[in-house]
């Protein structure tokens, strides 16, 4: 997904007519290929991902021990709101994946390096793993620990095909609006929170609407109940990979310019790329982001 973040400044000694100017982002976020500060991006993915779970299962947490205070509707927006706004303040950073799922659906569409995958996924797992022990900790052991699970009256097959469907739709709706089709500048981050609360609306009772291992899998660990897990660490590789197929359908192959640096976290490579690009009198800096998961 796409944005305009940061403004165009001109440098003490370019020429004021000129289209020299610099973004106020530091130069090695624009230079994805600039491995000497991916801790940062790694500290982003599994910042991110701390922040997503401690909404999408503390809500559970907390509806369990204040007896009902927040209500089915906070449970479910809590985490697409969360999403939302882990996009807009970091996803220039890092792309803001927050779901092994989506980091894997940019590497087989070829705009996210393969080399990448391995610490990303580690680094949202940890952030999983780090919110759900801050959870109990400070909560105890209520509810699962906001685990997923298949709601009451519904069976782990009907959860499961729920689990896919979701999931093939938050990816789709990721690498649609990373596309340069569907570029839709700041409502990308609205795009994906918006999809993810309305899965939750519909489907939650089902299953959960998880639609991501990392946010299932951190609250299992924390509380070592693994019931159902299955479910939430194949349904959502399954929709993902259903999602990719529909994107070739769509689009083709992907390792577009635009949406390799979507799935990157910037639409340019350098800031003075930016400038060239954009010109004097505009906004410098357009980034990129991909996140999801409840």
């Amino acid at each position: 997904m796409t944005w305009l973040a940061g403004q165009a400044k001109g440098q003490p000694g370019d020429d004021p007519g000129s289209d020299h100017r610099r973004v106020s982002e530091p130069g090695w976020i624009g230079d994805f290929s600039n491995l000497s500060y991916e801790w940062r991006r790694l500290f982003s993915e599994l910042f991110g991902t701390f922040l997503l779970v401690l909404a999408a299962a503390g809500a559970a947490v907390i509806q369990d021990t204040s007896g009902g205070q927040i209500g089915r509707i906070a449970e479910v927006t809590a985490p697409a709101l969360t999403v939302l706004v882990v996009i807009l303040f970091m996803g220039a950073v890092s792309g803001a994946h927050l779901n092994p799922i989506v980091s894997v659906a940019f590497a087989l569409r070829r705009d996210f390096g393969w080399r990448r995958v391995p610490a990303y996924i580690f680094a949202q797992l940890l952030g999983a793993f780090l919110a759900a022990l801050l959870l109990r900790a400070t909560l105890g052991d209520a509810a699962h620990l906001g685990a997923t699970l298949p709601g009451t009256g519904f069976s782990t097959a009907q959860a499961f095909i729920i689990e896919v469907v979701l999931s093939a739709g938050l990816v789709s709706t990721i690498l649609g609006t990373a596309s340069t089709a569907q570029n839709l500048g700041p409502m990308s981050a609205v795009g994906v929170g918006g999809y993810i609360a309305l899965a939750g609306l519909w489907a939650s009772p089902v299953s959960g609407a998880s639609m991501n291992p990392a946010r299932s899998l951190g609250p299992a660990l924390a509380s070592t109940d693994f019931q159902q897990l299955w479910i939430y660490l194949s349904a959502p590789p399954l929709g993902m990979v259903i999602a990719v197929a529909i994107a070739y359908i769509l689009r083709g192959p992907g390792g577009g310019p635009d949406a390799t640096r979507a799935a990157q976290g910037t639409l340019v490579s350098t800031p003075t790329a930016a400038a060239h690009a954009i010109g004097p009198d505009q906004v410098a800096g357009v980034r990129g982001c991909a996140g999801g998961g409840a």
